[in-house]
């Protein structure tokens, strides 16, 4: 079975774009991850392993539509890898810390196979839960 993300961590990025990134989470995913922009304003954080997947789910879209192609160049275009350091940090890219106006108070979220990185104050307006039971049913027609 594959490593699992969950927790929800609180830290603060330096100015330079470092971030620590929590002992479980580099437990469970190595020494190295892909960061990419992600859905919501956050940013994704794969494994090696489970980017390898995406990238093959990518490749399985049709390249003749358009909606495929433009969510492939979302997800695998602003995509780099980021390897942690001693002080076990990642350092964000420039652009990936612009799209999700990461500053310095960052919220790191286990998600199953991903990690998600959020702005403290995104994370806290995208995620209010008053209609969480409503959400909950929707997802039994989906089997959860």
């Amino acid at each position: 079975m594959m490593n699992q993300f969950m927790g929800e961590y609180n830290h603060t990025m330096d100015a330079k774009g470092r971030l620590i990134v929590p002992a479980r989470f580099r437990e469970a995913g190595g020494d190295k991850f892909i960061v990419t922009k992600g859905l919501d304003g956050c940013l994704f954080v794969f494994t090696e392993e489970k980017w390898d997947s995406v990238v093959s789910s990518m490749e399985n879209l049709p390249v003749t539509q358009g909606k495929a192609r433009k969510f492939a160049r979302f997800l695998m275009g602003g995509a780099g890898e980021c390897e942690v350091d001693k002080q076990g940090r990642i350092l964000i890219p420039n652009n990936l810390r612009a799209y999700a106006h990461l500053e310095k108070d960052v919220v790191l979220v286990g998600v199953g196979s991903r990690v998600e990185i959020w702005n403290r104050d995104t994370w806290e307006e995208a995620n209010v839960y008053d209609e969480i039971e409503e959400i909950a049913e929707d997802l039994e027609e989906l089997r959860f």
